[in-house]
């Protein structure tokens, strides 16, 4: 049943967008802060940054964001809204996991994660699995961040568990040779995801392919393989009007390997799982891409802006960021 999504629907005040232009002029109508273009310091090989009173240390690469490199170099290095998103999605108050939609037997994975890992080490010792995708000059300095954060992964993990328990992945980075590594936290798995060429279908199988495990099947005789997630994860990714169709296409296609968020069933349905809840957290930056994204979203998911009572002082409105839930609509 998916009792659990309407109820934090209906609990937490959020606003569901269903005008384009309606709901760019409001946020972007606000006085927003400057942050620039959001780095936290793109200049420094390294910073300290603080979640929940667990310190980490974030390795960056600026030699790789100002270079040439094809394809973007965005992700080489830490921006503002990483760590207060990761501060919000991991705490126990937050309300996706107070009603449910989050909990220990959780299977999350994150577009665009980008080095730092941060998100990752945040919210995987809470969780089942958490898969991090990206293009692969991400890889390097996202598993030296995994290595160096290892003493606090393990302690947030052993709390957590006492507290109660710009591209799409496929198999094709293991068929270069380039396998899925273990992470520190053991249940952390990068792999590479190309928007317009992989297959979303196939992003479990690298969590087989690392450990043997068969995550994504069913517990019982007959059950349907589960394919999909539990949560699907989204921060400061759309920012080039280039990207936002495949994006929005991957969020969709993955979203979709779950059953669709149809309220008027929800008393009866008997489905097992629940819709995958998909996030997208951004910083306001241009309105023209922000109502690109907005308008490609729409045709595919029922959209709401998760309201201040949600978010907290790090992410309400007026700190120049934003964040929206989305539920796949069914297919037409």
């Amino acid at each position: 049943m998916h009792a659990p999504i309407a109820d934090f629907l209906a609990s937490t005040a959020s606003e569901e967008v269903t005008d384009t232009e309606e709901e760019a002029f409001l946020l972007f109508s606000q006085e927003i802060p400057t942050t620039n273009l959001g780095f936290v310091d793109s200049r420094a090989s390294s910073l300290d940054v603080t979640i929940r009173g667990n310190e980490y240390t974030i390795h960056q690469s600026p030699t790789l964001l100002s270079s040439a490199r094809a394809g973007g170099t965005t992700g080489a290095v830490l921006w503002k809204i990483t760590p207060r998103f990761a501060e919000w999605i991991s705490s126990p108050t937050n309300p996706l996991w107070t009603h449910s939609l989050l909990s220990s037997a959780s299977v999350v994975t994150e577009l665009g994660c980008g080095i730092s890992a941060l998100v990752a080490l945040a919210l995987a010792p809470s969780v089942q699995h958490y898969i991090a995708t990206d293009q692969e000059y991400v890889r390097r300095v996202f598993r030296t961040n995994l290595d160096a954060n290892v003493s606090v992964s393990s302690a947030a993990s052993a709390s957590g568990k006492l507290k109660g328990s710009k591209t799409r992945g496929s198999s094709r980075s293991t068929s270069k040779g380039k396998q899925p590594f273990k992470a520190t936290t053991s249940n952390i798995t990068f792999t590479t995801l190309d928007w317009e060429l992989d297959q979303p279908e196939l992003l479990k199988g690298c969590i087989e392919s690392e450990s043997g495990s068969h995550l994504g099947h069913g517990h019982e005789q007959g059950e349907e393989e589960d394919r999909g997630f539990d949560l699907l994860l989204s921060c400061d990714c759309i920012y080039n009007e280039a990207l936002v169709a495949p994006f929005v296409r991957t969020c969709a296609e993955i979203c979709r390997l779950r059953p669709a968020y149809e309220p008027s069933s929800e008393k009866t349905s008997q489905a097992r799982r629940q819709p995958t809840v998909c996030i997208v957290a951004q910083q306001q930056r241009s309105p023209e891409v922000f109502e690109t994204w907005l308008r490609e979203t729409l045709r595919e998911f029922r959209i709401w802006r998760l309201s201040d009572k949600v978010l907290g002082d790090g992410l309400k409105g007026g700190t120049g960021y934003l964040v929206h839930l989305l539920l796949a609509r069914g297919k037409s």
